[in-house]
This record gives C-alpha cells, sequence and structure tokens, in this order.
C-alpha cells in the first residue's frame, strides 16, 4: 500500500498514513482534528548505476567507409523486391501411409 503525507492546516503537524490508492483522502488531523492537505513527498527510490541513462548506450564506433543503417536497409532492400528467400532448404520427403 502507498504511504501518502499531510499536513494540518492548523496545528502544522506531518504524518504519514497508509491507504489504498483508492480510499478517499483524509481530511482530519489525528493529533488536534484540524484540516489536512495531501502534501507530495519525495521519494527514496534512485535510479543508480549504469544502464539508466542515455549515455550508457552509446553506439558503438563503425569502420569508416560503412554505417549499419545503410548495409541494413539494402539487404533487407533487395530480399523484400524480389520476395524470393534465397536460402537453400532441404527437398521435402513424401510421407508414407501405414498398409
Amino acid at each position: 500500500m502507498p504511504i501518502y503525507e499531510y499536513q494540518c492546516s492548523q496545528c502544522g503537524e506531518v504524518f504519514e498514513a497508509f491507504q489504498k490508492i483508492t480510499d478517499e483522502p483524509l481530511t482530519q488531523c489525528k493529533f488536534c482534528r484540524g484540516i489536512v492537505e495531501k502534501i507530495i513527498s519525495h521519494t527514496s527510490f534512485q535510479l543508480k548505476g549504469t544502464g539508466w541513462y542515455l549515455t550508457d548506450y552509446a553506439r558503438k564506433s563503425q569502420p569508416s567507409g560503412s554505417s549499419a543503417s545503410s548495409s541494413g536497409e539494402s539487404k533487407s532492400g533487395d530480399k523484400a523486391e524480389s520476395g524470393i528467400d534465397k536460402t537453400p532448404s532441404a527437398p521435402l520427403k513424401p510421407e508414407k501411409k501405414p498398409a
């Protein structure tokens, strides 16, 4: 269950409440019965380490004179234009029917 923080407008007390997401927000301070307001609190969740930033996934340098996008497009483009897969396949064997 999420933890929500509330602040009382009368006594200024800040407190936490475990509530379901579907529960109605609290309206009364548990200390003085004053009106409370839900506040936005800081989270302790942090993304640290490698793999969380764009720079962690930098492309490896390509050999000069060729690029991955141009060579990949020409190979897939040739295959798509002809519509024929040029990879050899084994001939089909006829099934033997039981007598």
